[in-house]
């Protein structure tokens, strides 16, 4: 499934080039755009789901497989020893500004605290 729409939908159909770091059949791992760490890579499930939520309910075993792909990433990239940041932005509050479910891995230099107080 796929939305006509979405640009993630588009870099899994090739439509817009990506410099891609993973794949396997069901997820694809790419390089951010616009990096806020040495190594930030997106992780997403080739089909689209909105969110984290929408993933899990329809599909739990490809959220462990995009899991599994994220880990796989990180220690490709080398932050696996010295430590990384996963995570998932969710609805507009939450940062997501593209409604296509997507993991960040994050790291290659100390990441401070996730939230500021």
């Amino acid at each position: 499934m796929t939305d006509a729409d979405c640009i993630f939908c588009k870099i899994v159909a090739g439509d817009i080039p990506s410099t891609q770091v993973r794949e396997t059949e069901r997820v694809i791992a790419f390089r951010d755009l616009y990096p806020k760490a040495p190594t930030h890579v997106l992780v997403i499930p080739k089909d689209h789901y909105a969110n984290v939520a929408e993933l899990a309910a329809a599909d739990p075993a490809l959220a462990g497989e995009v899991l599994a792909v994220a880990a796989e990433v990180a220690a490709a990239e080398g932050v696996d020893g010295p430590g990384w940041r996963l995570f998932a932005n969710t609805g507009a509050d939450g940062g997501q500004d593209v409604f296509h479910v997507h993991f960040h891995v994050v790291g290659g230099k100390p990441l401070g605290p996730m939230v500021a107080a």
